[in-house]
């Protein structure tokens, strides 16, 4: 089917807002006699508080309040932003309390000062004194599930937040028929968002006794019901605005501060405060990535087809649950469908440990599943002296597979076809041949890897998504959202789809962007790539819905059938012909003023999604490593992916940009580090913390494969954050390529590099 705006480059609706500094994010706001919030926060990873005085504190001139455990509920609630669950068995773990009197991590909250501005604040939380019980800091897996270690959380016995996984077939008749087994681990590391605006919450009580929050936040739904529960009251008695927001990438979608910030100003009258992290608190109490350990065991046929998989994964989710578990069986249920086989059993582990609580992050588990899979073929490949290209492509999926535990269908699917583009744009097969027995101090060598994500959490969590739309007595209309835009373009995109439809310009669809608990449609929130496959729909029906009002009215205004009717141009139109009937301006005008018929024309939907649909991808790689530095350089590198249909190209590359760049520092450089013995934090700026920057970035090709999506409002599935996914393994396969030398654990920085070849042999 043929659009006219949908699939264009149309600019962002909010890029000259953002580029002028006109966008209003959170920091923006300068409440009357805002006061500023603080956090005390403990320098020892494991520890009681025995006694906390907090004297001094409160005596300091500015100083309006003190908090500690003592002097805020005590309700546990879990702090990840998932939809509700009405049933106990299937919620989020509740393990977190707003104060603490037990520090899990170094930087766990233990007391928060209320002041009149920030020097005063940092000077009051010098003068609380507290005495601490140290205890035995639990800093990996291993070492919080040996048998005798302190519990971290009195309710988990070894530490264990929860097990679980599946089987598919029978492994161990599957490693029988099976003509070669091999068995390897892999680790990825603990990373961090990095997201460039910090996060903050402004809190006060309105003249109605309810509770307001202005934060920079994924999830305005779920953080009002979350701060509902943290406090023991009504949900129905907090209002979560979401003004822009300066990125997430999964950061925000945790409830970090929404809940001290509601307690500060309950402490202080229901004066507003404002509660700001500093990027090195980000750093560590906000969310990190979850590291994972890998344990992975394969049966192989004579012709390289993949006949069973036992993986077991072990996650080092910190010091709270967050999205602990979720996420490792998020990982383990979207990588099976890119090579179904015979058999296939999951084990997966989520471990409390004395770090940093880890949490969601662009991909969800993914990134890491498909770093230790993808790597475990290519060494596969090696072993087999089969091109890695190859083996892939005989344990590819079809169209119509069947994922045989949730019952979700591939109804589309271009990854050969990805392939096939990123082999020829690398020049695949010459490299390969020009790579070979190579011997100087630097070399060359190329590598790729592939993904299956999927558009969305069904069925293993709710997708249900409002849209509203309003048509003004111009003709344009008003787009309102419970989605958030966060930086991604969404508002965009959804501006596109609503335009499509009404035949009106972009510039004529006003989106809202500020989500307001108490105005806007619900919505989940940004996460798992779901909002232009779930939230578009709902702006699909939408917009269809007030197309089909506009018609009727038309019909009832010049007894012309609405079948016969079209909008195009800004014009009611014969469908046929194309010629004129009159503007669609002036119906507007009629629906609201008409002395017999007016009856304004508004659409509220939803839409609450039954399907998933699965995207895919490749990325091929090009890197010179410099054998005597152990530095590596990214040359060349491709992401080609089929995402359905692309909405706008602009912005679906821009995203592809994003998550390359983010995927080679996952895989270079970026790591948080903590000493061995205390917990304490080594690089938590932005400065010790290795970033990749401009200079470490090569030019990133990108192409699309474009496939039609059934279930897909447009015939569009994910894209937002799959193009991080593969671009680890692939950077090490390349160097693999290279050197010969297998890398099983990132990031793959020049240190650890140079040891690696000097127990290769190399120098």
């Amino acid at each position: 089917m043929g659009y006219s705006i949908v699939g264009e480059s149309v600019k962002r609706v909010d890029a000259v807002a953002k580029v002028t500094g006109k966008a209003k994010y959170t920091g923006d706001f300068l409440e009357r006699d805002m006061l500023v919030g603080k956090i005390l926060r403990s320098p020892h990873a494991h520890a009681m508080v025995k006694n906390i005085d907090v004297s001094k504190a409160k005596a300091l001139p500015g100083v309006e309040a003190v908090l500690t455990y003592r002097d805020v509920p005590a309700n546990k609630f879990a702090t990840a932003g998932h939809p509700y669950a009405l049933d106990p068995a299937h919620r989020d773990k509740e393990d977190r309390t707003i104060l603490t009197n037990k520090a899990r991590f170094v930087g766990d909250a233990v007391a928060a000062v209320v002041a009149t501005d920030e020097l005063v604040a940092q000077e009051a939380l010098k003068l609380i004194e507290v005495e601490y019980e140290v205890l035995e800091p639990l800093l990996t897996p291993e070492a919080a599930m040996r048998e005798g270690a302190p519990l971290i959380h009195e309710d988990c016995p070894r530490n264990i937040v929860s097990s679980a996984g599946y089987e598919i077939g029978n492994i161990e008749e599957a490693f029988k028929e099976s003509d070669y087994i091999f068995e390897e681990e892999f680790e990825t590391s603990i990373v961090q968002h990095c997201q460039l605006e910090n996060h903050i919450s402004i809190a006060y009580v309105d003249s109605d006794g309810r509770i307001v929050i202005i934060t920079s936040t994924q999830i305005p739904h779920i953080v009002r019901r979350i701060v509902g529960q943290a406090l023991g009251i009504p949900w129905g008695r907090v209002r979560v605005i979401k003004p822009a927001v300066g990125g997430g990438f999964g950061s925000k979608q945790d409830v970090c501060l929404e809940p001290l910030a509601a307690a500060m100003t309950l402490a202080v009258g229901g004066r507003p405060v404002k509660l700001e992290l500093s990027r090195e608190e980000c750093m560590i109490d906000t969310r990190t990535r979850h590291a994972i350990k890998y344990k992975i065991k394969t049966g192989v046929a004579k012709d390289g087809k993949l006949v069973g998989m036992h993986i077991t994964a072990i996650s080092n989710t910190g010091a709270y649950a967050s999205h602990g578990h979720s996420i490792l069986m998020a990982g383990g249920s979207k990588f099976r469908i890119l090579y179904p086989m015979k058999a296939l059993k999951y084990d997966a582990y989520t471990v409390y440990t004395n770090l940093p609580v880890a949490g969601a992050m662009r991909g969800y588990g993914s990134p890491q599943i498909t770093y230790a899979v993808e790597c475990h073929l290519e060494n596969i490949a090696r072993k087999l002296n089969m091109d890695p290209i190859e083996l892939r492509r005989k344990n590819l999926v079809q169209v119509g597979y069947v994922d045989p535990l949730n019952g979700n269908v591939v109804r589309s699917c271009g990854i050969r076809e990805c392939i096939d583009k990123g082999k020829e744009l690398i020049k695949w097969d010459e490299k390969k041949a020009r790579y070979q027995n190579q011997t100087g101090t630097k070399r060359r060598g190329v590598g790729m890897a592939c993904f299956s994500y999927a558009s969305g959490t069904y069925p293993a969590g709710q997708e249900i998504a409002g849209a509203r739309i309003v048509l003004n007595q111009d003709g344009s209309v008003q787009l309102q959202l419970g989605a958030t835009e966060i930086g991604q373009g969404s508002d965009t995109v959804f501006a596109q789809m609503t335009a499509e439809i009404l035949g009106i310009p972009v510039d004529m669809v006003h989106v809202i962007s500020t989500q307001d608990t108490d105005v806007s449609p619900f919505d989940t929130g940004a996460y798992a790539s779901r909002q232009t496959y779930i939230t578009g729909m709902a702006v699909k029906k939408a917009a269809l819905e007030v197309k089909e009002k506009i018609l009727d009215f038309v019909f009832k205004m010049t007894g012309i059938p609405a079948q016969a009717l079209d909008i195009k141009d800004c014009n009611i139109v014969y469908k046929h012909s194309g010629e004129a009937v009159m503007p669609l301006a002036e119906v507007a005008l009629r629906t609201y003023y008409d002395l017999c018929s007016a009856h304004p024309i508004t659409s509220d939907t939803s839409n609450n999604a039954r399907v998933n649909a699965f995207t895919f991808g490749v990325t091929f790689a090009e890197v010179e490593v410099d054998v005597c530095t152990g530095k590596i350089e990214v040359v060349e590198i491709y992401n080609v992916h089929d995402s359905g249909k692309i909405i706008n190209p602009q912005l679906a590359e821009g995203q592809v940009h994003g998550g390359v760049s983010m995927g080679i520092g996952y895989a270079l450089m970026e790591q948080m580090l903590f000493d061995e013995k205390t917990g304490k934090p080594l690089n938590n700026n932005l400065l010790d913390y290795k970033l990749p920057t401009i200079m470490d970035i090569p030019e990133i090709g990108v192409a699309f494969v474009e496939t039609f999506e059934p279930t897909g409002p447009f015939g569009n599935k994910s894209l937002g954050e799959p193009p991080v996914i593969p671009v680890a393994p692939a950077i090490r396969n390349a160097v693999l390529d290279a050197t010969g030398v297998a890398f099983n654990r990132i990031p793959m920085n020049p240190q650890r590099v140079f040891e690696k070849f000097k127990e290769a042999g190399l120098i």
